[in-house]
């Protein structure tokens, strides 16, 4: 009894320490911006998500496969994140800090139950809270999925434990439902049942190995202090088969709301093999000296033979060792199959946009808890177990948690902002056309925009048939009024990809400044007909109808944008300006006060107002409406 109280008087303060440490680590990621890499993208310019938790929210998440796969919780996640932050990235950021702390005291809770070694679980759970490979799915927002699937995956080890504990339907039930959850989260978690094979294996030791009984294999004893009722290893097979089914499925889903998704980006399948049996080598040599991390690894043109030969070899060299030593270290082989196994999806073999990144260390989120487990148990096995030895293990084990603390406090940092993050980027890789195009994106969004041309020009030398690239030196060249400069760079994106939204889009925002307005008409719809619900669209597609006198075509693009879009200031203004020429002077007064509601300084919306206000106090004005196009 005594003995119990005590462990748990330890899990509870390791649990206390854990979570200050992890805290302290992360909590400058609230006063942390949203950066422009899919931040824009999931939440900042998706109207869904801004609508808040709603009826109509919870069926988009439910039926959308925007942008690459079917992942509906973390859609829900971002919703209530909104309905209670809006557009302060701050409890946004703060929320992904608590899921991975309970990613952390889950991992620490299901691994100290399995293996009853709450020094050595507790030491897995440090690394995985403090390494900064893990500093990315923590200080990114978009990377909710990651860090909200490892979550389910973590809760499912724990149900799964439970039901070995004590094999009940409910318990049983519960653990379909987590993995179910996982599932939604991310179809990352379509190894999970793999790895629960795994784990009978080690530390469960659920396998009959042999009908001729246990006296034949003595070392199996010597495996684990906890272990359970050995069964066959189709019984263990049959008991996943729900859960197989259910991973199945999940990847036909992906497979099939992917398919307009999947691409090879021009990768030949050669290439991305060989990407991926390097990826593996340095994801382990990151591991271990985790220095130049940046949040986007640009793909490799041509890799050597040599490079991914050499690569191969180290793979199969350490496979063959982990197998030579798996009967008597058997979390040798459970650790390295792990790491394999639960990266292969995310490993590039099979891509689902053309951006696919050559590394990327949110991908290591999961897999290197298999390493951390090799090293936990490895490293007392090998040294000898004496008093002096044992206090060696852990001054090293404190000075690499320590370590790691440090190195993970430090890359937070670069998270702060866009142009941090991207700086460092360029700092950390080459060729880095992403880091180039981000970095211009986010300096021309602060009005630097001398200093975001040079790097657009960058990217476009490393990668000149980008259609995004193309589009923003376009845009930033416009801006500058520019125009004969920014259209070819239009022209030659729709060239690429002529039924590119924001390609469309921008020369058609060109044109109508150049007062081509039926050019300008055409480019908007064709926009439009690709993204119906491109608000930006219909609000500048209203301007140029406007400008023809078409004024009852205007006033329902203007709605509509509005619809879309409701505190989209510029809309009401210039709905109100279309609604006043047409002599409906109440409505159009409404979206005046709406516009200065929304943004107070609206100097034109002020003007109209009160214009419009005097028109109706039959003071008359014959003052001109001011419009803002």
């Amino acid at each position: 009894m005594n003995k119990n109280i005590h462990r748990h008087h330890v899990v509870l303060i390791i649990c206390l320490l854990l979570t200050i440490t992890t805290l302290a680590v992360f909590w400058q990621v609230q006063n942390f911006e949203f950066v422009n890499f899919d931040d824009d993208l999931f939440i900042l310019e998706n109207h869904h998500v801004q609508d808040g938790l709603s009826l109509k929210g919870v069926v988009w998440a439910f039926t959308t496969t925007h942008p690459d796969y079917w992942h509906p919780l973390p859609w829900l996640s971002h919703m209530l994140d909104w309905h209670l932050y809006g557009r302060n990235p701050k409890g946004h950021h703060f929320n992904n800090l608590l899921i991975h702390l309970a990613n952390t005291l889950l991992l620490f809770l299901v691994l100290g139950r399995m293996t009853n070694a709450i020094w050595r679980s507790a030491f897995v759970a440090a690394l995985f809270a403090f390494h900064p490979l893990h500093v990315e799915p923590v200080a990114w927002v978009t990377a909710r999925k990651d860090i909200l699937s490892t979550f389910f995956w973590v809760l499912t080890l724990w149900g799964y434990t439970l039901y070995v504990e004590r094999p009940r339907p409910i318990r049983y039930l519960l653990l379909l439902l987590s993995f179910t959850l996982g599932l939604m989260s991310k179809p990352m978690l379509v190894t999970l049942p793999f790895l629960l094979l795994l784990l009978d294996y080690w530390p469960l030791r659920r396998f009959q190995f042999s009908p001729r009984g246990p006296d034949e294999h003595p070392r199996r004893k010597k495996w684990s202090e906890k272990g359970y009722p050995g069964q066959s290893s189709l019984g263990l097979i049959y008991e996943k088969l729900p859960l197989f089914a259910l991973a199945g499925i999940s990847i036909c889903l992906t497979v099939y709301w992917g398919d307009n998704n999947i691409s090879t980006d021009h990768k030949t399948i050669g290439l991305r093999v060989a990407n991926t049996l390097i990826s593996y080598v340095i994801y382990i040599k990151k591991t271990v000296l985790p220095y130049k991390l940046a949040v986007f690894y640009p793909y490799p043109v041509v890799i050597p033979v040599w490079q991914a030969v050499g690569a191969c070899l180290v793979l199969i060299g350490a496979s063959a060792l982990i197998l030579r030593s798996a009967a008597r270290h058997p979390y040798l082989i459970v650790g390295w199959l792990w790491y394999l196994g639960i990266l292969l999806p995310v490993s590039g073999l099979i891509q689902l946009s053309g951006y696919w990144p050559a590394m990327a260390d949110k991908y290591t989120y999961v897999p290197l808890i298999g390493l951390f487990i090799i090293i936990a148990w490895g490293i007392p096995d090998i040294v000898p177990g004496r008093s002096y030895q044992r206090i060696v293990i852990i001054l090293s084990a404190f000075l690499v948690i320590s370590s790691f603390m440090i190195f993970s406090w430090w890359q937070v940092r670069h998270w702060r902002n866009s142009i941090a993050l991207f700086g460092h980027a360029l700092n950390a890789t080459s060729d880095n056309y992403l880091a180039h195009n981000n970095l211009g994106h986010a300096l021309a969004q602060k009005g630097e925009l001398k200093d975001a041309i040079p790097h657009f020009t960058a990217a476009l030398r490393i990668k000149p048939n980008d259609v995004n690239l193309h589009n923003n030196i376009g845009a930033v060249l416009a801006r500058q009024g520019r125009l004969k400069e920014a259209v070819p760079h239009f022209l030659k994106a729709l060239e690429i990809a002529p039924d590119s939204i924001i390609a469309n889009y921008n020369l058609g925002r060109a044109l109508l400044s150049k007062g081509k307005f039926e050019d300008a008409i055409k480019r908007f719809s064709r926009a439009i007909g690709v993204k119906p619900d491109y608000a930006e669209a219909h609000y500048h597609l209203g301007i140029a109808l406007a400008q023809q006198g078409k004024m009852d075509n205007a006033i329902a693009h203007f709605t509509e944008a509005l619809r879309i879009k409701p505190d989209y200031p510029e809309a009401h203004n210039n709905l109100g300006v279309v609604l006043y020429r047409k002599e409906e002077l109440l409505e159009a007064l409404s979206h005046f006060s709406r516009a200065l509601q929304i943004r107070p300084a609206y100097k034109d919306a002020s003007r109209n107002l009160r214009i419009t206000s005097e028109r109706l106090g039959k003071t008359g004005s014959s003052q001109k409406m001011m419009t803002s196009p």
